[in-house]
């Protein structure tokens, strides 16, 4: 288990990173950019807009590396809870995340990013999936619905349509009244 400095990025091909590759993503170049510069709110809505629809265990490790730079140890845990890394800041993270949902796993499961959730693999994600959905209340089901019948917000509807046609009516007559003697 690595100890790394508090806030400072590790090299994603570090120990509990993914393999070092010559090719970095756009987004994720641009959010070491915005780390770099000292926006990490910049970087943080950079990466999350990018792993909005594909999965990216580097966007994934910089985002949580950078909500604990910017103090978010619960958004931090969230991220890092979907990859490999290990670590005293990690465990740190992941337990700030547990406290915030008080172990709630069904909220747990759904603050992960979306792409997390569709990943198969990764071991504690599965099993949080796991444990979530054995946790999930039994859904409600619909009233059962009358076949056949007149649905009552219909007739509603149309009796309060009538009735401001009446009215409409009852005013062009009195307002012609007014205009028009005799």
């Amino acid at each position: 288990m690595s100890d790394q400095s508090e806030g400072q990025p590790r090299d994603p091909g570090s120990a509990g990173g993914p393999p070092a590759t010559e090719h970095h993503s756009a987004a994720v170049q641009r959010a070491r950019a915005d780390v770099a510069a000292g926006r990490e709110w910049k970087a943080r809505d950079r990466l999350v807009g990018h792993l909005a629809d594909r999965y990216d265990a580097e966007a994934l490790e910089l985002l949580g590396e950078v909500h604990y730079a910017m103090r978010d140890l619960p958004s931090a845990g969230a991220a890092w809870f979907g990859t490999n890394r290990r670590g005293k800041d990690v465990d740190e993270a992941v337990e700030a995340w547990r406290e915030r949902h008080a172990d709630q796993f069904g909220q747990m499961w759904r603050s992960l990013p979306r792409t997390v959730r569709d990943r198969e693999g990764n071991k504690r994600v599965d099993a949080l999936r796991a444990r979530a959905e054995r946790d999930a209340p039994a859904p409600v089901s619909a009233p059962a619905t009358a076949k056949g019948g007149v649905d009552v917000a219909v007739v509603i509807a149309v009796l309060v349509g009538i009735l401001f046609v009446a009215c409409a009516l009852v005013g062009l007559v009195t307002v012609l009244r007014w205009i028009v003697p005799g």
